[in-house]
């Protein structure tokens, strides 16, 4: 499974939620691939990838992609991260 996390630079806070994002599938016994990506990298990668995961204000600017685009909220709240990527794998 391929992962994408979005921020508007990709240096960030993609690489923040990347390791909680990370964090969250180790606790969900998920293994997965996640990428940290700006969002010019986001709307190619995410042609690949299963998920994405972004803020709002930037979900909208991914574009139409077969990636189910998750918008978090607070990015370092990892109870936040999983019960949203749980409901997206179930």
């Amino acid at each position: 499974m391929k992962i994408i996390t979005v921020c508007g630079m990709g240096i960030g806070t993609s690489v923040l939620l990347k390791m909680n994002a990370e964090k969250a599938l180790r606790g969900l016994g998920v293994d997965a691939d996640v990428e940290a990506a700006d969002i010019g990298t986001a709307r190619g990668a995410a042609r690949t990838a299963e998920i994405v995961l972004t803020s709002a204000d930037l979900a909208d600017e991914i574009g139409d992609v077969p990636a189910k685009v998750i918008v978090i909220n607070n990015f370092t709240n990892t109870e936040e991260i999983t019960s949203k990527l749980t409901e997206a794998l179930s």
